[in-house]
């Protein structure tokens, strides 16, 4: 039979148990420091404030939303009729499609890149060639490499969109689908992760929910906000400062080379559907950056600094597709050539020299990052 404890011993039984199973639970994290603590807060929260493009006063509109998935979806878009964004954007890979380079652009092309948070970068594109989500959707409409070419072709499936249809025929037709096709993407928003938990909980001083973050992501967190310096570069709640950079990943590819970020500069800047261009919505007013690029040599071999959530989905890894796991990408940092990299180019790399359970420790966090 149980015995009646009285209320206010109960009470204290229970805040001792507490405490015991708080302290056991806070066992399992490692100590780390006010630093740390404050590089890791840097990650978040998650998911963060929607990012807004003045430049596409459509981005909000439930109707151009929906419009946009209908666009997404329709292989009536490519010439062959066969081809649609989702084509190589799949949802279920985090909106890539796994393959190392991108079908149909032939060897040394770059790999799709996954269209998840998408909203929140800067420039667009490996080689930032884009400085707004529409206008790289206008690109892969128009590019024959992508979606076929057939301008003509487009133009009539495009009229037959009833919010089209009072749109002029050509590039004003166009740049509103784009502009839809970019409200719907700009909807793509990971869920949230372990390391979100994880980081929410330190944040907050909860330290026995912290400890159910595995051990493994733990030192593998560390690592990353500390000696590899990985926070550096891959920053803030999206896991990077969205600007380019040369990691030493080679850009040869038959025939040339891949000059990366050189030609995207000069694509942006030319663009007439760049923010400056009569097609922004607001005037040029969200054209600042791209009004004071400037074209550097060091700018070949560098390219697009990605986000690193999703990475489970979005395998093979580097503008290349030339890294098929996880493993091989922290491994390439692990054992970088210093030499490889441009003489003024990004001096925070150095090879890690990491050992086989410190690559393992850095993969098992880097996993944390998929939902």
């Amino acid at each position: 039979m149980w015995r009646r404890v009285a209320p206010a011993r109960a009470v204290a039984a229970l805040a001792l148990a507490s405490l015991v199973c708080g302290a056991q639970a806070a066992e399992g994290l490692l100590d780390f420091s006010t630093e740390e603590r404050q590089a890791i807060a840097a990650h978040g929260p998650w998911p963060p404030p929607a990012a807004i493009d003045p430049s596409n006063r459509r981005q909000r509109d439930a109707n151009a939303v929906a419009l946009g998935r209908r666009l997404f979806f329709d292989p009536g878009l490519s010439a062959s009729g066969q081809v649609s964004c989702a084509s190589c954007h799949v949802p279920a890979r985090a909106f890539q499609d796994g393959r190392p380079v991108a079908v149909g652009q032939g060897p040394g092309v770059r790999n799709t890149p996954g269209l998840m948070d998408v909203a929140g970068q800067r420039w667009f594109g490996w080689g930032g060639s884009a400085d707004s989500l529409w206008a790289a959707s206008l690109r892969a409409l128009r590019d024959p490499a992508e979606m076929g070419g057939d301008e003509a072709a487009l133009q009539r499936r495009l009229a037959r969109e009833p919010a089209l249809a009072a749109v002029p025929e050509g590039d004003a037709r166009l740049v509103a689908a784009a502009k839809a096709l970019a409200a719907f993407q700009a909807r793509l928003v990971s869920p949230r992760t372990a390391f979100d938990d994880f980081r929410d909980a330190l944040f907050r001083g909860d330290d026995a929910a912290a400890a159910r973050y595995p051990l493994p992501a733990q030192r593998g967190l560390r690592l990353f906000v500390g000696r590899g310096r990985c926070h550096l570069c891959h920053v803030g709640p999206r896991f990077s400062h969205g600007e380019f950079a040369d990691i030493g990943v080679p850009f040869f590819v038959p025939g040339g080379v891949d000059p990366g970020r050189h030609a995207g500069l000069q694509e942006v800047r030319g663009s007439r559907f760049n923010r400056l261009g009569p097609f922004a919505d607001d005037g040029g007013a969200s054209g600042v950056a791209t009004r004071h690029l400037r074209s550097e040599h060091r700018h070949f071999g560098e390219f697009r600094v990605p986000g690193l959530r999703n990475l489970r989905q979005t395998a093979p890894y580097f503008h290349a597709g030339s890294a098929a796991t996880l493993t091989e990408v922290v491994r390439h940092y692990s054992t970088l050539d210093p030499d490889r990299l441009h003489a003024d180019g990004e001096r925070i790399l150095v090879p890690l020299q990491l050992r086989d359970d410190e690559v393992a420790d850095l993969v098992a966090f880097l996993e944390t990052l998929s939902s």
